[in-house]
């Protein structure tokens, strides 16, 4: 098993079924230029996984990347945990391109991700976003695709289904509003309330990371600020991922006419 603090170095190894999976249905839709090198499958579990093997098997012939069998030790030195249920697969990276107007569709969701410190939590960012029917996601030149592997564990695959784009955030609020979006930021200064806020698309919102937030020059791109009201006095900031799910969510149910 990998240290901890190896964890970030293993990007290109996709651990476990679901995430295997979001792979494979993102190289079958054209969402990415990832592609798997080699699927490890553990000795010990080619009987239970006999099924999902045949499957792998069909798609290893259509994409052309071999399966090789080792002993679950092996496997689990090459993985950061316990968790990956005999399947491994070692990836390519995927190219993130910049974000284009040309991309944005007339009536979309985007969200920017600024500043999030931990790949976990900018999975789970990404999890609900996917969940909650953003379109796309843009992220800041410095982001966490560089540890894919684990983002992609958190986010239960979400972070390879998702259209992902490369842009600053002023960028990407100048872009978007070229197109017609409206752009809101995450924040609490001469903000109005995500409970009044108008958020039907099209969109472009903003969210930072829970220690920074969003950079002053980001915020001063945005048409208005957004807040997330507690429900008691409480000094305390919700972590990214936490906050990306509520307004996320606020967006569906603004727009729920249009999803049904």
């Amino acid at each position: 098993m990998r240290r901890e603090s190896d964890r970030i170095a293993a990007g290109v190894l996709f651990e476990g079924m679901t995430s295997v999976r979001a792979v494979l249905a993102a190289m079958e839709a054209g969402l990415s230029d990832r592609r798997i090198l080699r699927l490890y499958v553990a000795e010990e579990r080619r009987e239970k996984r006999a099924k999902e093997l045949g499957w792998l098997t069909h798609e290893a012939e259509a994409f052309g990347f071999p399966i090789e069998t080792i002993p679950t030790e092996q496997l689990d030195e090459m993985t950061t945990g316990s968790t990956h249920g005999g399947v491994a697969a070692e990836c390519s990276d995927r190219t993130i391109p910049p974000l284009d107007g040309a991309d944005l569709p007339a009536d979309g969701f985007l969200v920017m991700l600024e500043g999030i410190e931990d790949p976990y939590n900018f999975g789970y960012a990404l999890r609900s976003l996917y969940a909650c029917g953003a379109d796309a996601v843009v992220l800041s030149p410095r982001n966490w695709m560089s540890a894919a592997g684990v983002v992609c564990r958190s986010s239960a695959g979400a972070s390879e289904r998702l259209p992902l784009y490369v842009a600053d955030p002023i960028e990407a609020a100048r872009i978007c509003r070229a197109r017609g979006y409206r752009v809101l930021a995450a924040g609490i200064r001469d903000s109005v309330s995500s409970f009044d806020c108008d958020m039907r698309r099209p969109l472009c919102l903003i969210v930072g990371g829970e220690k920074r937030g969003i950079s002053a020059s980001a915020l001063a791109e945005a048409d208005e600020i957004v807040r997330i009201d507690y429900g008691r006095a409480f000094g305390g900031s919700l972590s990214a991922a936490s906050a990306a799910a509520m307004l996320g969510y606020e967006v569906l149910r603004q727009n729920r006419e249009n999803t049904r």
